[in-house]
């Protein structure tokens, strides 16, 4: 279990505290950079020409906005980094920048003032610039040999902070973009596919797919990783799913690094138990990817959908009546073959957006027509569109790509919501959600029907995210000055406000990729059934626990200590 944050001492790095680890050490935790057993100057550069000249040292984005060891104060490049904070691709061509400043420890900080100090705090100290396995194979091999924190990382979408860690060299796949469609053929599948390199984001295989005449299935956001966490963890959600199930559904053989360094391809007919464990059983923590092939299927027309009403100027009762009917209609959506995202906060409801592959836009009308009609009948003033389109991807941009997806501003936890609970006790849990934004919180949810791959045989889904209707996020925002609130936050969160989802479903599970990293009984509530079976299989090709990510299958072998800089120690 991951102990509940106890005070802003023991997440803020302060320049200077970190003590020095000893040889005698060494052992119980990961080396850290200024202990006698880092590398020297001279072997970080032997191992540098041993990749190419592929190791990148750490700055961060940042430092710009102090005076540091990285460089003076710069105000134009500040408030040009301050405007465009938020952006996801601020942060994409960063070698260590992520996308949930959380973990950061507010080492850092660009809102802080221009004399407040910049350390790396939570951020990585080196990173591999990889192009193949050989770059994977080094690396694993000289973290292996200087016991370093390693981390895997492609773009930085992560809410629970896997992929950064203090003192830690990161394998960077995000420049490995090689993808083909490929006239796949085995005893269990023959057709077409698609095989993505591990920096390979959604909207590439998306267009890649278009192009040829097909469509892959992927995540809403368009720069999330496809080949990572997304489909690793817990299944990957998204547009397509409904209609063809889970990203990790799709997946036919991965090409993998183990923590032994060794190069293997896994599908249903070789390293049968890595496949599964890859298929849905989390990233980071079996070995690193360096390619995914997965199915694709023939394009289709689709249609699309948004609708948003305001919370004023009617009561709230009739606010949550409104949210009652929506939730009452979820079932037939996805069993439809559609999939939904929407967000609730005091201020309104917006579904932003219905996806409907395969269907017309008549179809994904009569879809909403029971909430239309509620908003109808008390007068409640909506925004509405549903088109239609030839092809997938051009839906895709129109709806799910029409507003930018921010990054850096939220804290977030989440709990399954299972389709029983909304056919016998939807009241209570409009109750519960209603509960958490009045709190100050707000309801992101995304609705699929990941009922269509479940076979336990082939892929380590929870199966709770079979039995589920919607993933339900309660969301607080995070504050950019004040890191005690934070970490307030961060708690109200762990201790009450998924408590109020979690009686609702006894023994249920939370979605992975949007869980509380502070997710008490990780095990059962992420990976369930499956996790006894996952250890083994992690412990057979990681053998020296090369691999950690936090709620990461694993994971409870060790603990950042922030008393002495974040460093990893075995618990």
């Amino acid at each position: 279990m991951i102990a509940i944050l106890a005070s802003l001492a023991l997440y803020i790095v302060v320049c200077g505290t970190n003590s020095v680890q000893t040889l005698e050490d060494s052992a119980a935790c990961r080396c850290f950079p200024g202990d006698v057993c880092w590398p020297s100057t001279v072997e970080w550069n032997i191992f540098n020409h041993t990749i190419g000249g592929k190791l990148l040292t750490t700055k961060p984005l940042a430092s710009v906005c102090h005076d540091s060891e990285y460089g003076p104060f710069n105000l134009a490049a500040c408030d040009h980094l301050r405007s465009n904070w938020f952006a996801a691709e601020t942060h994409l061509g960063s070698v260590s920048s992520i996308m949930a400043a959380f973990f950061t420890n507010n080492s850092c900080n660009l809102f802080s003032p221009q004399d407040a100090p910049c350390t790396l705090g939570g951020l990585v100290s080196f990173s591999v610039n990889a192009s193949g396995v050989e770059d994977f194979r080094r690396t694993i091999a000289f973290v292996r040999r200087h016991n370093i924190r390693l981390v895997i990382r492609n773009t930085g979408h992560d809410y629970n902070g896997k992929s950064t860690g203090a003192g830690a060299l990161a394998i960077w796949t995000h420049h490995m973009k090689h993808k083909e469609i490929l006239d796949y053929k085995s005893p269990s599948y023959t057709g077409k596919a698609m095989k993505m390199g591990a920096g390979i984001e959604v909207y590439e295989s998306y267009e890649f797919a278009q192009k040829h005449g097909l469509v892959s299935v992927g995540g809403d956001c368009p720069t999330v990783g496809v080949t990572g966490g997304w489909t690793q963890g817990g299944g990957g959600h998204g547009p397509g799913v409904s209609k063809f199930g889970l990203g990790a559904d799709q997946a036919l053989e991965w090409e993998v690094v183990t923590g032994t360094g060794e190069v293997l391809v896994a599908s249903r007919h070789q390293n049968q138990d890595m496949y599964w464990a890859l298929s849905g059983g989390g990233g980071g923590t079996y070995g690193v990817v360096s390619s995914l092939t997965a199915k694709v299927y023939p394009d289709l027309s689709s249609s699309a959908a948004s609708l948003s009403f305001s919370s004023t100027g009617i009561s709230k009762d009739l606010f949550w009546n409104a949210i009652h009917t929506w939730q009452a209609t979820l079932i037939s959506i996805i069993q439809s073959g559609c999939f939904a995202i929407w967000e609730i906060s005091q201020d309104g409801f917006s579904l932003v957006p219905m996806n409907c592959p395969g269907l017309n836009r008549n179809d994904t009308m009569k879809l909403l027509h029971p909430i239309r009609t509620m908003l109808d009948k008390n007068m409640i003033e909506y925004d509405y569109s549903v088109s239609e389109f030839s092809n997938f991807y051009d839906s895709y941009k129109a709806y799910n790509m029409r507003f930018p997806k921010n990054v850096s501003t939220t804290q977030l936890g989440s709990r399954l919501i299972p389709r029983d609970v909304l056919i016998h006790n939807n009241t209570e849990l409009t109750d519960a959600l209603r509960k958490g934004v009045d709190r100050g919180a707000y309801v992101v949810a995304t609705a699929v029907d990941a009922s269509l791959g479940n076979n336990t045989d082939y892929g380590s889904v929870n199966p709770n995210r079979r039995q589920a209707a919607f993933s339900a996020i309660f969301a607080t925002v995070y504050n950019q000055t004040d890191y005690d609130v934070n970490i307030a936050l961060a708690n109200e969160m762990t201790r009450e406000l998924l408590p109020m989802l979690e009686a609702l479903t006894p023994g249920g599970s939370a979605y992975m990729n949007e869980c509380d990293f502070q997710q008490p009984d990780f095990q059962d509530t992420l990976y369930g059934i499956n996790y006894e079976r996952l250890l083994s299989i992690k412990d057979k090709y990681d053998p020296d626990q090369i691999f950690y990510a936090i709620t990461a299958v694993g994971s409870e072998r060790w603990y950042q200590d922030q008393r002495r800089g974040g460093r990893l120690c075995r618990a």
